[in-house]
């Protein structure tokens, strides 16, 4: 009597599986770590259902994370596309980090999601826009960085090897506001002559300003 069962009997738990010493960890190589290196990882997988009696049951696959040198908090890593492989889930939670800073970048140099539109055809057509011009000043950037070996801005309490997105806008502008050129008044005799080094400094602290 009654609706018929959509679920089975309880699967084991990724934190059970993680306390059973009987279960057989797999060694893999992560390509790119966090910090572009590769890294040496021990991972477990199964599959399950994820119920809720709201929704229908969801398949998902997860995958259990440790680090052998015990540096980082073992983690489990869900995912509802069962044909994916555990490296190729591990492969691509490591390269969410580079789209949040991607995202947040954008929001805050180029102003996306800060938009006044009035419709959701005009959100549309700006976003990739703006996406589109992020793409752009990577590549002129790294194109001028490997051209010619450009300073990272840095600060006291902050010490970077590379240039984030800042220093590539900073160096796009600076590139493109010198190709330009300012017709000047030879003739007018209250005109006095702003020394170089000032002026390097006053168009540094504009390129990173504007």
């Amino acid at each position: 009597m009654g609706c018929p069962c959509v679920k089975g009997a309880r699967r084991p738990s990724p934190q059970e599986a993680l306390d059973n010493r009987k279960t057989k960890w797999t060694k893999v190589e992560i390509g790119h770590w966090y910090s572009g290196q590769k890294r040496e990882a021990e991972i477990y997988t199964d599959t399950a259902i994820w119920y809720c009696c709201r929704n229908l049951p969801v398949p998902i696959r997860w995958v259990l994370i440790r680090d052998p040198s015990g540096e980082f908090e073992t983690q489990a890593l869900l995912s509802t596309n069962l044909g994916l492989t555990p490296l190729q889930i591990l492969s691509w939670f490591v390269r969410r980090w580079r789209m949040e800073v991607t995202f947040e970048e954008a929001r805050a140099h180029l102003g996306i999601e800060t938009q006044r539109r009035w419709n959701d055809l005009a959100i549309a057509r700006t976003t990739p826009a703006l996406f589109g011009l992020f793409s752009i000043i990577t590549l002129m950037a790294d194109r001028l960085i490997k051209a010619e070996v450009k300073p990272v801005r840095t600060a006291a309490w902050y010490e970077k090897q590379k240039p984030t997105f800042a220093d590539g806008i900073a160096i796009v502008r600076r590139c493109l506001w010198s190709s330009c050129h300012f017709s000047t008044s030879g003739q007018n005799s209250d005109v006095i002559k702003v020394p170089r080094s000032l002026l390097e400094r006053l168009t540094d602290a504009v390129c990173y300003a504007a």
